[in-house]
């Protein structure tokens, strides 16, 4: 019962998320995208380029923190680069990493560019 109560909250961190992207302008472009080499939670657009939004729920925002690893962060690069693939400008589509923390309140902090390579 713990696991599913944890997606849930999960799914309800990234509705919230998304929302938020949306109330300044984001189009979602993926949900839930995975790929062979991971997974992104959303993905946005950003005028041509992309958003890549990792969210992560705990019961502060320094818990959310502690959540993203390293492994986690190559998982991302990998799989936003699978995304970019096929667009037309390949890997030099304009790309953005974000950390979305959300708290046990449903509180929001978001870190734009939080991995920048």
């Amino acid at each position: 019962m713990n696991g599913m109560l944890n997606y849930l909250a999960g799914q309800s961190a990234e509705g919230s998320v998304e929302a938020d992207y949306a109330r300044r302008g984001h189009r979602v472009a993926a949900r839930r995208w995975r790929g062979t080499r991971g997974e992104i939670d959303l993905v946005v657009r950003d005028g041509d380029g992309f958003v890549f939004i990792e969210v992560k729920k705990s019961r502060d925002f320094a818990r959310a923190a502690e959540r993203l690893t390293r492994a986690q962060v190559r998982r991302i690069y990998g799989a936003a680069e699978e995304f970019v693939a096929d667009k037309p400008k390949g890997q030099l589509t304009d790309m953005r990493f974000d950390v979305a923390l959300v708290d046990s309140h449903g509180q929001m902090q978001i870190i734009e560019n939080a991995y920048a390579f």
